[in-house]
């Protein structure tokens, strides 16, 4: 179950097997059932998900109550709300395991010991905020002067899995654009 934890922990940093033990220790394995709701809008969010096997996502509703989705969590990946998990206030979002999911779960206290406790943890962390920064400005500063179509060619070239592992519903709302859309490029490109 700790497999693919241990194969992104060892990937990053120089760690002994006891060090990967001791991490895996604070992480409580749990299924997710497809579209099952594992954060609610205006809940505080009180840990973080590491998913062994499915797909998460991190969505909202925008005015004309349309989802909005800003993130994906794939296998071998990381996924919270993470303003909530950090300052501790109401997610403006939801998280939502968009298939059975497979997922390990740590606490948030448990990962800030971590975080303090485990150099290697700790630079895991600092490299999910760099890394999770870094695609949000891609996205922002991209997706702002593209029309449809260049959305969705950038989703070829950075995300190639990107189309093949969502519907055109979920992948339309991260790009701002409508299924009809997206299905319209999508047989074009």
């Amino acid at each position: 179950m700790f497999d693919l934890l241990k194969t992104y922990i060892a990937s990053r940093s120089d760690i002994s097997e006891d060090t990967l033990d001791h991490i895996c220790s604070y992480f409580i394995p749990v299924r997710a059932k497809r579209n099952q709701i594992l954060i609610s809008f205006n809940e505080v969010c009180k840990g973080y998900y590491f998913v062994n096997d499915g797909c998460l996502r991190l969505f909202t509703y925008n005015i004309d109550g349309n989802e909005t989705t800003r993130y994906f969590g794939f296998k071998g990946g990381f996924c919270t709300a993470l303003p909530s998990f950090i300052q501790q206030t109401a997610a403006q979002e939801y998280l939502q395991a968009i298939s059975k999911s497979e997922l390990l779960y740590i606490s948030r206290a448990n990962f800030f010991h971590l975080v303090d406790t485990v150099p290697q943890f700790a630079a895991i962390y600092r490299e999910i905020l760099e890394l999770g920064f870094i695609n949000a400005q891609k996205r922002i500063y991209g997706f702002q002067g593209f029309d449809a179509v260049e959305k969705v060619r950038w989703i070829v070239e950075f995300q190639p899995e990107f189309l093949l592992r969502l519907s055109n519903k979920m992948a339309a709302s991260y790009l701002g654009i409508s299924p009809s859309t997206l299905s319209r490029i999508k047989s074009r490109i």
